[in-house]
């Protein structure tokens, strides 16, 4: 090598170095600023509980602010695409659920964004179980007395939920297919009503979270049947499955967990998952999800990439047999 060409590439070299360094000093100082946690929904669900737990505690050990910014609307898509255009910097994050999934195909031309491309999974946080409940009025007292009563009765039990396309709705519809009965659907504006009026009898039956129904249940005002997840949860261990209730592999659970921007960095991925995961192993955490039926979990960002892939391709063959429509 000439010396000319030797002083070239000390050059090209001191060049490339003063390009790589702001980024790695950024990279290093990760976080510099307040980071935005959108929230899909209005405030008062369990989403939103969750995000608020997860930001007040997540900032303790990043320095950083973290700020909820409930962005409701359009079944979580308004929030959602949101954050798919967002920078890639890892200052504006996402609480998602199975909406995300299920969007896919229940919206698939209205969305601006695609979730296996636009989103680079953090971590899976929680688990929030269902339970199929019933009204008192309802003659049955387990899973299989449920189906054999539709099956008499062709059309006749009602199932309430809080709109169409929604997780309960489409757990309806997977019962409905994988029982082979005839129920019918009448979908509310929200879970709220479709509450009211199973507690009143205008509706016989519903999928509804455990954490909403446990009081109404305690209370003696609905009766709970199974939960529809895969396992039998510990916030209520003497509740059997579905899947144990005569439909081997029935599994719904929503699931809930924190998506950034697609090409956001994998180191900065990686110190928010590390911090998340600490956040969900604070026993504070642990009680407060306790006392709200949910279960804590901390999968890696490919876990949970995993479980939403998974979930997309299982929500879409549901949407696709039962007709299901957005509202």
């Amino acid at each position: 090598m000439s010396r000319i060409s030797r002083r070239t590439f000390a050059a090209l070299l001191t060049a490339l170095a003063a390009v790589a360094a702001p980024a790695a000093i950024a990279q290093d100082a990760y976080p510099a600023r307040p980071i935005r946690l959108v929230v899909p929904y209005p405030p008062g669900g369990f989403t939103d509980i969750l995000g608020r737990l997860m930001a007040e505690k997540l900032q303790a050990g990043i320095g950083q602010p973290v700020v909820v910014d409930n962005k409701g609307g359009g079944g979580s898509t308004i929030g959602t695409g949101l954050v798919a255009n967002a920078p890639a910097d890892g200052y504006t994050l996402l609480l998602v659920a199975p909406d995300l999934a299920i969007n896919e195909s229940l919206m698939a031309n209205r969305l601006s964004y695609d979730a296996r491309k636009a989103f680079a999974p953090v971590m899976q946080a929680a688990w929030s179980p269902m339970v199929l409940v019933s009204h008192p009025s309802l003659p049955v007292k387990t899973v299989a007395e449920l189906i054999a009563l539709a099956k008499a009765q062709p059309g006749k039990i009602n199932f309430g939920s809080g709109g169409n396309g929604t997780g309960a709705h489409l757990a309806l519809e997977l019962f409905r297919s994988r029982a082979g009965i005839d129920i019918v659907h009448v979908p509310y504006k929200g879970n709220g009503p479709a509450t009211t009026d199973l507690l009143g009898g205008q509706v016989s039956a519903m999928f509804l979270q455990y954490a909403v129904a446990r009081p109404h249940i305690e209370a003696g005002k609905l009766r709970v049947l199974a939960t529809p997840s895969g396992k039998r949860s510990a916030a209520m261990p003497d509740v059997p499955t579905i899947a144990e209730s005569g439909l081997p592999g029935f599994d719904v659970q929503p699931w809930f967990g924190v998506v950034a921007p697609a090409g956001t960095p994998a180191p900065v991925v990686n110190r928010l998952h590390a911090e998340m995961a600490k956040v969900m192993q604070r026993p504070d955490v642990r009680q407060k999800l306790a006392s709200l039926a949910a279960e804590p979990t901390a999968t890696t960002p490919k876990e949970f990439a995993t479980l939403i892939d998974s979930e997309i391709t299982r929500w879409a063959s549901v949407v696709k047999e039962s007709g299901a429509k957005a509202e």
